[in-house]
């Protein structure tokens, strides 16, 4: 028996936007699609623009991940003026960036994808109820934790950018301000006071202790040392996966980006660009990257790379082949997915590097990859919070008119991102912006392969068409963000929709 399941309600739990069709045979998802519903338009609104425009403008793509995407405008500007900002500045555009990345992993991994285990198609498992307990939304006790506490990230944030989220506290050389010893002891204390939080309730162990497991087998060993380990909210997300089947279900495509991010300011935190394809790690090229738009809803165009691309609309609700505003990146001619699960592979991360091995990218392992990068992140920031020196330069003026192309290259939270710019006498003459989300939702190429998240929805047992809960385990382990990869064209929207047909 086949049947076709549609799933739009917001299926990241922040906004919507993004539809899931999956075609179930015998219990299985057969084939899926994933539209991006709404019509992206922020290459077009700055294209004619002031050069640094783009500052002011690209942090409101998106509120979640606001400051990557600033700081992908700003070291496209960077990179046009020739000019490098000092170490100080690295340092606090790193620390910002890093908060930015810790707050959105925790929260998503125990607010918004943990809340599925409190869903009644788990009411039999012996986990359940603590499930609920703790992630009940809205009401769970981690739930409400993690706000709590992660708001203290985005206090550090605020204390060095101005404001969360949309600042424009990054420019061409540097940042706008140099924080003093105040400010940099009042962030520093702020990210300790949460890094000690998440490994008290998060990982039930010191950052250490964590980073000794590097095995599966040791993993298992690590939730039987201790009940910290066992019954720390990580140890429950861990059980409550294999539980529920997350380490055989969702394995993607098989390959992999990242562009690297947090470069430059040493402490260990540094995220290496690369790819990795066929169980292989291979250098980063740029050169590679090319859109494809033969199933979006574009005027049609030969595969670009993203510094030759447009960004024309075009869907007249007649092509049955067109049916996302996502375009498709492609990178060698892979499908590649993106995200933190990426980036442990391409930087030979050793318990991630043993999961996939053993059992593929499945969203287990994608979305233990999240949950686990704090603990590498948060001490991090402390390291460069201590190293700043707020008597230092924390910015180098450009020596002459932004005019010419260049390209911002960073790791957001949710994985590769991108800003193509081209400047001509000051004004914007093109302006691309490819993000993590356009990669893992990207719907099929011009040769027909699946996106990432189509490809992982592929073979993914459905218990209940009418409560398909695997489905949003496999999407919501890749963080979609689709506030990032569309923009309204229309009013009014369908929230909370199921249908169900054969």
């Amino acid at each position: 028996m086949t049947s076709r399941i549609t799933i739009d309600v917001p299926l990241n739990r922040v906004e919507g936007d993004l539809e899931v069709s999956a075609e179930v045979e015998d219990g299985v998802v057969a084939d899926a699609r994933v539209s991006a519903t709404l019509y992206r338009g922020l290459e077009r609104i700055l294209v004619g623009r002031g050069a640094l425009d783009g500052l002011v403008i690209t942090p409101r793509v998106c509120g979640i991940c606001s400051s990557s995407h600033l700081a992908a405008a700003a070291a496209a500007l960077d990179r046009i003026a020739g000019v490098g900002p000092p170490p100080n500045a690295v340092r606090v555009r790193n620390t910002i960036l890093a908060a930015e990345h810790a707050q959105s992993d925790i929260r998503q991994s125990f607010v918004t994808f943990a809340a599925d285990f409190a869903n009644p198609a788990h009411a039999l498992s012996p986990l359940f109820a603590e499930a609920v307990r703790r992630f009940e939304p809205f009401r769970g006790e981690t739930v409400i934790e993690v706000l709590r506490q992660t708001k203290r990230l985005l206090e550090v944030v605020a204390l060095l950018a101005g404001q969360w989220p949309h600042s424009s506290s990054m420019v061409p050389g540097g940042v706008v301000w140099a924080p003093g010893l105040a400010e940099l002891t009042q962030a520093r204390l702020l990210a300790l006071g949460v890094r000690d939080w998440y490994e008290r309730r998060i990982l039930g162990c010191r950052s250490d202790r964590w980073a000794a497991v590097t095995t599966e087998a040791e993993l298992d060993s690590w939730l039987d040392e201790s009940p910290l380990h066992r019954d720390s909210d990580l140890g429950l997300l861990v059980r409550l996966c294999r539980d529920a089947g997350l380490d055989r279900m969702g394995r993607g495509p098989g390959g992999f980006l990242s562009y690297g991010s947090l470069a430059g300011a040493g402490e260990g935190a540094e995220v290496p660009a690369g790819a990795f394809l066929d169980g292989a790690r291979s250098s980063f090229d740029e050169a590679r990257i090319a859109e494809h738009v033969s199933h979006s809803w574009y005027a049609e165009a030969a595969p670009r790379h993203p510094a030759e691309g447009e960004t024309r609309p075009y869907a007249t609700g007649l092509e049955g082949g067109k049916y996302s505003w996502a375009k498709a990146p492609r990178y060698d001619g892979r499908v590649v997915e993106t995200g933190p699960l990426a980036e442990a592979l391409v930087a030979g991360h050793p318990l991630v590097s043993d999961l996939v091995a053993r059992h593929g990218p499945t969203a287990f392992a994608r979305q233990l990859a999240r949950a686990i990068r704090p603990a590498r992140t948060l001490p991090a920031i402390e390291r460069w919070l201590a190293g700043a020196d707020p008597e230092g330069s924390f910015y180098t003026s450009p020596p002459g008119v932004l005019d010419g192309s260049g390209v911002g290259l960073t790791g957001a939270a949710r994985g590769a991102l991108g800003h193509w710019v081209t400047i001509r006498d000051g004004v914007i003459e093109r302006y691309q912006i490819i993000t993590p989300t356009a990669w893992n939702a990207s719907p099929r190429d011009d040769a027909g392969r699946r996106g990432p998240i189509e490809e992982a929805l592929v073979g993914t047992p459905v218990a209940d068409p009418e409560n398909p809960v695997e489905l949003g385990h496999v999407v919501r382990s890749f963080d979609a963000c689709l506030v990032c990869t569309v923009h309204t064209v229309r009013r009014g929207r369908r929230v909370g929709r199921i249908r169900i047909g054969a």
